[in-house]
């Protein structure tokens, strides 16, 4: 055998020995207003010994402190310039220039995610939008010969119109044919992969009567679930999910599609009627995924045995301009000043942990009453406003705060929006009312009625 090919041989194996790592990552969201700064953000991600990053936009402060590191890059157009890219290739040109060739490659782009969720919404011209948006997108990073980036968008397991068992796995009909199929096409044809949400905390949330706490958290020894279909069986609700994903592309006949996990984590608090968010089980469930996810060889799933399984936990930090739930603001690997929310990196060299974990409180429903009232810090210019709307929703909401009622204090606004935001949640909340308004509100146990002012509260 000549020279020459020896070489030829040994560059061979040595690139399909290349091996790609399947260390979890971190997504870092920005919507707090006490967040350290990007160049210190990006020093507590090499703290947590993160090698990859997902930004939720392309932030240029974040790019630039993210220059020479070693740490991959995944950044995101935003949902509301999808529409307009997709029927532009001069504004997809041009996203590409003002974002992406400043920074690029001494910052390690390498994924670009056109939007975040869009097939949850409800937006017909954005769904139907999002491949025309991706393609332009690739067609304007050859154009402007931007090398090694794989586009992509994120979807969120809503876009499944079954899930259980595995097997089942099939996209929603409204999206199956019209934008699935072009989708997977695509990404196969590039050589991306399919980027999905997966939080096992929500099914198990929804459903703690069934649905194991052990086999959400990966701590189960005695639960398994068997699919009739495969015979496949599983020992973590994780799993379960990921391959719903893979036996739907499936379906559509991409099997060998890649899958990014691109947000999985659980919340580390929440309100009194979330069940099971607390420090205990978010340090659980992410140091097991951590230990799943970087495992040398590769673990994969019961349908893809073996794979790599990429993906970025969710998040970064608690943000605390996050609205809706209380958990949407306390999924943070960090506290806004820099300190772990419990001890955690993503290396999976770490095996074990010095620190005791506070006891979980809240694995069962809270039994007492709830009262929904203003937050701390509550934007009084928009206090106005939302008092209106849970006024305006019927059932004699605000009676008892208007002149002559029990409960009435005209100078006293928080109170009213207080006793306003109760009285909606407790009269609405079976029907998908929410302590939330826009971050407005919080839930508290402390009965806020005085006098002959009784708040109306809820009990689960």
């Amino acid at each position: 055998m000549s020279v020459l090919h020896l070489l030829t041989l040994f560059l061979l194996v040595a690139v399909s020995g290349a091996k790609f790592s399947g260390r979890p990552g971190v997504n870092y969201g920005q919507l707090g207003d006490n967040l350290p700064s990007p160049s210190d953000s990006v020093k507590l991600i090499q703290s947590l010994n993160a090698k990859r990053v997902k930004l939720y936009d392309a932030n240029p402060a974040i790019l630039a402190a993210l220059n020479a590191t070693d740490i991959t890059v995944s950044v995101m157009v935003p949902n509301e310039l999808i529409v307009n890219i997709s029927k532009s290739s001069t504004l997809s040109d041009e996203w590409i220039r003002s974002n992406i060739l400043p920074f690029h490659p001494t910052t390690k782009i390498r994924y670009l995610l056109v939007g975040n969720e869009i097939l949850s919404s409800a937006d017909s011209e954005l769904k139907s939008a999002l491949v025309p948006a991706m393609r332009k997108i690739q067609r304007s990073l050859k154009k402007l010969s931007v090398k090694k980036v794989k586009v992509g968008t994120t979807l969120a397991v809503d876009v499944l119109k079954t899930s259980f068992p595995p097997s089942s796995g099939e996209f929603r009909s409204d999206i199956s044919g019209s934008v699935m199929k072009p989708m997977l096409q695509f990404l196969n044809r590039t050589k991306s992969f399919l980027f999905v949400d997966v939080y096992p905390y929500f099914p198990w949330a929804q459903d703690p009567a069934h649905v194991d706490l052990g086999y959400a958290l990966f701590e189960s020894t005695n639960v398994t679930v068997t699919d009739p279909a495969t015979n496949l069986t599983y020992h973590n609700l994780f799993d379960q999910m990921i391959d719903a994903f893979v036996f739907a592309t499936s379906r559509l006949g991409y099997p060998d599609l890649r899958i990014w996990v691109a947000e999985t984590g659980w919340p580390n608090n929440g309100d009194y009627d979330q069940i099971g968010a607390n420090v205990y089980n978010a340090a659980t469930y992410n140091r097991n995924v951590v230990k799943k996810l970087s495992a040398v060889p590769p673990v994969g799933t019961p349908a893809r045995p073996g794979k790599v399984l990429p993906s970025f936990i969710f998040a970064l930090f608690n943000e605390n301009q996050k609205t809706g739930p209380g958990t949407e603001r306390h999924f943070g690997l960090l506290h806004p000043n820099g300190s772990r929310v419990y001890e955690i990196e993503l290396s999976g060299e770490t095996t074990e942990f010095k620190e005791k974990l506070p006891a979980p409180e809240n694995n069962e429903v809270y039994k007492g009453k709830i009262w929904c009232v203003v937050a701390k810090g509550a934007n009084w210019t928009q206090l106005g406003e939302a008092l209106s709307y849970a006024c305006s929703q019927g059932n004699n909401t605000c009676d008892p705060i208007k002149s002559g009622g029990p409960c009435h204090k005209p100078d006293l606004t928080v109170l009213h929006a207080s006793y306003a935001f109760s009285s909606y949640w407790a009269s609405f909340r079976k029907t998908g009312g929410t302590c939330s308004f826009n971050g407005l509100a919080t839930q508290t146990i402390k009965d806020p009625s005085f006098g002959r002012c009784e708040f109306p509260s809820v009990t689960l």
